[in-house]
């Protein structure tokens, strides 16, 4: 079987069973774009106005909505409104890591509802299998998306070896897990995406231990799907349009450079 890291997007979003794969894939292929935005701002008015900007560019707009001092309903409303203008998925970096009864109430209610507006969400399986079935119970009747965190980008991570095989494990086995964070492909028994933090034009890192990979190492050597970047894009000082339309570039000569 030819690797799925040699095969088109639209060709497996053609053939994936899950309806957020299916349309991340679609979203893919139609913007030429492997490109997700790590939105990590702290104000309603900041995030609204970096999706809309960037909107353009991305196939995944990734958030941590826990640090919007001002969250409120309208902000889940605008977003919403974002994601169908400009034709991109809704990633809440959540990185659930509790009981699956506990997660349960976490994704599906309290202050977020997290299920009720972002297609793809993630965990930790350090609590073991039941967080992905506690998930699932609310996300897979809203046709929602899981991936585990396999592994991080940050220097001295823990999730390596036998950690890393366990998630493989999981996500083989249980369809609510769409794939993984991680740095690269991890199977061939299913058709799981891989998104991969820590990007960058150059690589380097920040003085908390962030590493950056370009996204030539991540795509088209380690056969990884989507770049996350963040502060590559909007950080002081850049033009968040013309850093996105370059990461974008890069991304998606990397994935035709891997199809060769």
């Amino acid at each position: 079987m030819v690797s799925f890291s040699q095969q088109t997007y639209a060709s497996r979003g053609a053939k994936h069973a899950h309806p957020v794969i299916k349309q991340l894939f679609d979203t893919m292929e139609r913007k030429k774009s492997n490109l997700s935005l790590a939105a990590d701002v702290g104000t309603k008015a900041e995030l609204l106005e970096i999706a809309d900007k960037v909107g353009p560019y991305i196939c995944v707009l990734k958030t941590h909505v826990d640090i919007i001092s001002d969250f409120d309903q309208d902000l889940v409303d605008q977003l919403q409104a974002l994601a169908a203008k400009h034709d991109f998925l809704i990633f809440e970096d959540r990185k659930f890591a509790d009981i699956g009864n506990t997660v349960k109430l976490q994704y599906g209610g309290g202050v977020y509802r997290i299920a009720d507006w972002a297609h793809i969400t993630n965990c930790h399986v350090i609590p073991g299998e039941g967080i992905i079935h506690g998930l699932a119970e609310v996300g897979m009747p809203k046709g929602r998306g899981l991936l585990l965190l396999a592994e991080m980008s940050s220097k001295g991570m823990l999730a390596t070896g036998a950690y890393t095989e366990k998630n493989i494990e999981m996500a083989i086995r249980n369809d609510f897990v769409v794939g993984f964070i991680g740095s690269r492909r991890f199977t061939e028994e299913r058709d799981l995406i891989t998104m991969t933090p820590g990007v960058g034009l150059h690589a380097s890192g920040d003085a908390l231990g962030q590493q950056y990979r370009t996204p030539e190492h991540i795509i088209t050597e380690n056969g990884s799907d989507i770049i996350i970047v963040g502060r590559g894009i909007y950080g002081s000082g850049k033009d968040a349009v013309a850093e996105a339309k370059r990461y974008r570039e890069a991304g998606w000569n990397a994935y035709l450079n891997r199809l060769k």
